[in-house]
């Protein structure tokens, strides 16, 4: 596992965020690794999307460091952010229905050398290559799921945000994704997860942090998830 201090690809302190007047970042503090994959855990609420959406500069009412390859990007635009190489998939996966699957795939631009071709992406992806001449009302949750991870696979970013990439897929769907996400880090993405389900966050994530009421409370290396699990099960009230 790597060391958090070696090779330091985002480093976010004192972050703070608010929704007009709700303020639902107190401090967020930590760091991802180059090369690391990171979940944010947490009850709903707990800030976890929030912090996620202030990294992108999507959510402007934002203040803090955000250091990303040892340069700030807390007062950037999302465009700005975007071209430097953090790459953010949401929730709600945004394809565009009117769009055939190739055409979602193609829409985003390329921001940098070393995004994944897209035949590779196809090999990583072969439900995507079945249905390549598919409009994106036709896919179904998982495949949504697939296509809205791989879209930004080709644009060159180094750093992937993902937001409850699982939520709502059916198990075998879900072990898919955990594959995919294992593939990634190999091929030396860095990711920042998202996740409910610390089950499966605990086969892909080098390290976990732990999110209360807009504050990292506790960080879990991988090794230790399971002699914490009392823990975490007071943490998520699960």
């Amino acid at each position: 596992m790597l060391s958090p201090a070696a090779d330091t690809l985002l480093d976010v302190r004192g972050l703070e965020a608010w929704y007009g007047e709700s303020h639902v970042l107190h401090g967020m503090d930590f760091t991802v690794a180059a090369g690391e994959v990171a979940t944010l855990l947490g009850r709903n609420g707990a800030g976890k999307t929030t912090t996620l959406k202030s990294i992108m500069g999507i959510l402007s009412e934002r203040r803090g460091a955000i250091t990303f390859d040892g340069q700030a990007i807390g007062d950037l635009p999302a465009y700005r952010i975007a071209r430097l190489g953090i790459a953010y998939c949401p929730e709600d996966r945004g394809i565009f229905a009117s769009l055939s699957v190739e055409e979602n795939l193609m829409l985003p631009p390329v921001i940098a050398a070393g995004g994944m071709p897209v035949d590779e992406i196809y090999e990583l992806f072969p439900n995507l290559l079945e249905r390549r001449t598919s409009q994106g009302t036709k896919l179904s949750g998982g495949e949504q799921q697939m296509l809205a991870i791989a879209r930004i696979l080709r644009t060159g970013a180094r750093l992937l945000l993902l937001d409850e990439p699982t939520e709502g897929l059916a198990p075998v769907i879900v072990q898919q994704i955990g594959v995919v996400i294992g593939r990634l880090k190999q091929a030396g993405f860095t990711i920042l997860l998202v996740e409910q389900n610390f089950r499966f966050a605990a086969t892909v994530a080098d390290r976990h942090f732990v999110i209360e009421n807009g504050r990292v409370v506790d960080m879990i290396p991988n090794e230790r998830l399971e002699a914490e699990t009392n823990k975490l099960h007071e943490y998520l009230g699960v």
